[in-house]
């Protein structure tokens, strides 16, 4: 009896590693998993761990060259009777918040001049994003420089034009010009991502509105007030929002500039808490003074999201 082709049985042979591979990795239950976990394993090593860590430490009298041992929220009590903590604790405040008015109120006039038509243009936008690109420890340094009291550029060119008297104030070694230098580098530093975030939000505004406000007579400061801000404060929110998590956290550029100096009158929580934990060797209090800074900045992220869904809905 004849038999078709088409009826002779093909063996099958195992399939293959790789095939087998991708059939496991198109279930959904599975690549979810493998998609996240180097997230997650970035985020448990880098962050869960520290902040464990120094929960740990700011709990105990850890001090270096010694065991440590669980003394509860006395690091946190004992911080408040401390000088050098409370006045941190107002620079904290007066710094990040001169600091992020200035930002805030340059970056909306930064971004509505870059928004119009100007000559070269894109290497105007690319110029402004400098102080944002380059690397922070190398900009403090120039800043420094010129903010140095032996061959200050900045006291240079105010008596050359006569806004200063000779030799012009020591800017490292006083009190208040200290935290004007500081203030005026992260005010520097931080100008560009308010100037091109707020500028792509602009650019995103359409202009039938400002076409039609025209047309029933606004002016230029009424466009502002009542087309642009309103559709800008979503976004100002958001960024003022980063801003401050930034600035509060800033270590970089007082710790190069002025080390928390003159008479910690520019300390920050970061500074201090290097100061105590790593220079002065109280582990315990330095990790208390670094988690001081948690509520404060989780206070601030609730507020300020608070504030961005009412202005969604």
């Amino acid at each position: 009896m004849a038999v078709r082709a088409d009826e002779i049985p093909v063996p099958r042979g195992r399939p293959r590693p790789v095939a087998r591979l991708r059939t496991w990795l198109d279930r959904e239950s599975v690549l979810g998993p493998v998609l996240v976990t180097p997230a997650m394993l970035l985020l448990v090593l880098l962050v869960a761990y520290p902040f464990v860590m120094a929960l740990y430490f700011s709990l105990s009298n850890a001090f270096i060259g010694r065991p440590s041992h669980f003394i509860g929220i006395q690091n946190f009590v004992r911080l408040w009777d401390s000088d050098a903590f409370r006045q941190t604790f107002q620079n904290a405040f007066v710094f990040t918040g001169i600091a992020v008015a200035f930002k805030l109120v340059m970056g909306i006039s930064l971004a509505l001049l870059l928004n119009e038509q100007l000559w070269f243009k894109r290497m105007i936008r690319g110029a402004v994003l400098l102080p944002w690109v380059i690397p922070t420890a190398l900009s403090t340094l120039g800043w420094w420089w010129m903010f140095n009291s032996l061959y200050s550029v900045v006291n240079w060119t105010g008596i050359a034009i006569g806004i200063m008297d000779p030799p012009g104030p020591n800017w490292l070694g006083q009190k208040y010009y200290a935290m004007a230098a500081v203030v005026t580098v992260n005010v520097w530093r931080g100008l560009p991502f308010f100037a091109i975030t707020i500028l792509a939000a602009l650019v995103a505004i359409p202009r039938e509105l400002y076409e039609a406000a025209e047309a029933d007579g606004a002016n230029a400061n009424a466009r502002f007030w009542h087309i642009t801000l309103p559709l800008l404060k979503p976004v100002l929110a958001v960024v003022v929002l980063f801003s401050t998590i930034f600035t509060f956290s800033d270590f970089n550029i007082v710790y190069i500039l002025t080390h928390g100096g003159p008479i910690n009158s520019t300390h920050l929580f970061a500074t201090l808490s290097r100061m105590l934990g790593l220079e002065v060797g109280r582990i315990g209090e330095g990790a208390a003074v670094s988690l001081y800074l948690f509520p404060l900045l989780a206070f601030v992220v609730w507020a300020q999201l608070r504030f961005v869904r009412k202005q969604a809905y």
